[in-house]
């Protein structure tokens, strides 16, 4: 790849929001203006290299979309008339200011309305996420499909209809209504920290995480809060990401094997990310209500805080579980709350509170249940249980990272035995 194009894709990834943010505001159709971002960037690609990149690039980006969709109206209406009232509706990239009566506090751009409409609650939660990083972090279909291990057509289909559906509501770039957005910046949340775990730990495929997926969640998770700064759980979600994003660096091994959190270099932890997501979680923490978000961003916290795997707080851990169990029960909660209490009251205390999940038929299919057991197991001495729950969980798990670390366990518990 060359020099000049890896500038054009930051340049593109950087501006593509407010870009098809404001062509979407002048123009109130999704797919047109998604066409006349990506020929302005056409022109971009071929123009800048020979004329160098303008001072504005994003408002010599919109002022060529906007030109794209007046040919794209002349072209359908050969009407002077009707393209004279298109033009003027285009707005000029200083004039794309918030109405006067936004729900939104503060001041904000379009790449948040932009977010907020592509998490309309009439979608999908898939949708939402294939439309948010398309539309707001600017990855191509093609890269999100490979994200999603899916072919690029079947990407391709699930935003075509997204977009439609959109069409079909009548759904309009403008602010939700002061009723509608907390869930619409809840939804915004969910989608993003899905986006963010996807990253974090893919799956799927041979690789253990997806740096551009992690990177993108969190690039749009600051900026929400940047322009939601009061909303606790909005912060909660970006101290959670900075967090556990801290540990990057040391969740693989040299050889390239997977390194549970116990047994990783931390040294090898990103200390200003630390010291950004405990400082984060501190201030939202005291302003309530306490949110799921919240209590998991402490929990990271305190992991962050200990020196050592040996150092860590658990019961202060096991309490954070104990409350996120009260306020957003889930059987993953449950699961990593059974791995507190193993650590503050024993192997089989732990144990007690898997087996009621044995009976959930989408758990069992899975592997995290087989693995967190076998794992008690092993601590609770029952070697050969262990060895069979650690080999169920590696014919369970989806990516290969995963796949050989339950093995090479499987095997471990067998000899230690």
């Amino acid at each position: 790849m060359t020099a000049e194009r890896t500038g054009l894709e930051h340049v593109w990834r950087q501006f593509a929001p407010d870009v098809l943010a404001a062509l979407v505001r002048s123009g109130g159709d999704f797919d047109a203006a998604e066409d006349a971002a990506q020929e302005a960037m056409v022109a971009a690609a071929r123009q800048w290299p020979v004329e160098g990149v303008p001072d504005n690039p994003k408002g010599w980006l919109i002022r060529v979309g906007s030109r794209r969709l007046v040919d794209a109206w002349r072209s359908e209406h050969a009407r002077a008339g009707r393209e004279l009232l298109v033009a003027r509706a285009i707005p000029e990239p200083a004039l794309l200011a918030p109405a006067a009566d936004s729900a939104l506090p503060g001041d904000h751009d379009d790449s948040l309305i932009l977010l907020l409409l592509c998490c309309h609650p009439a979608l999908s939660r898939p949708s939402q996420v294939a439309l948010t990083l398309r539309a707001v972090a600017g990855l191509s279909t093609a890269q999100i499909a490979r994200a999603f291990l899916v072919p690029e057509s079947t990407m391709a289909q699930r935003i075509s209809r997204a977009k439609s559906r959109l069409r079909q509501l009548g759904a309009r770039f403008t602010v939700p209504a002061a009723e509608e957005l907390p869930e619409r910046v809840a939804a915004a949340a969910q989608v993003l920290y899905l986006v963010f775990t996807e990253g974090h730990t893919s799956t799927i495929g041979a690789g253990l995480y997806d740096g551009s997926l992690a990177d993108e969640a969190i690039r749009l998770t600051r900026q929400l809060h940047q322009r939601l700064p009061a909303d606790g759980e909005v912060a909660g979600l970006f101290a959670l990401m900075l967090l556990t994003d801290s540990r990057r660096a040391a969740r693989t091994r040299p050889d390239g094997s997977l390194a549970p959190l116990a047994e990783q270099d931390r040294t090898l932890w990103d200390r200003t990310r630390i010291q950004q997501g405990t400082e984060l979680i501190e201030a939202a923490l005291p302003t309530g209500p306490v949110g799921p978000f919240q209590l998991q961003a402490a929990i990271a916290a305190v992991h962050a805080e200990a020196a050592s795997a040996q150092d860590t707080d658990w019961p202060q851990i096991e309490v954070l579980y104990r409350m996120l169990h009260e306020l957003a029960p889930s059987p993953v909660v449950t699961l990593n709350h059974a791995v507190a209490v193993a650590m503050v009251d024993g192997p089989s205390a732990g144990l007690a509170m898997l087996d009621p999940l044995l009976q959930d038929a989408q758990l069992r299919r899975g592997h995290r249940l087989h693995a967190v057991r076998a794992h008690l197991l092993e601590m609770d001495g029952q070697v050969a249980q262990a060895r069979a729950g650690y080999a169920q969980a590696a014919r369970l798990a989806t990516s290969i990272p995963e796949q050989r670390y339950l093995n090479a366990k499987a095997t471990g518990a067998a000899d230690t035995g």
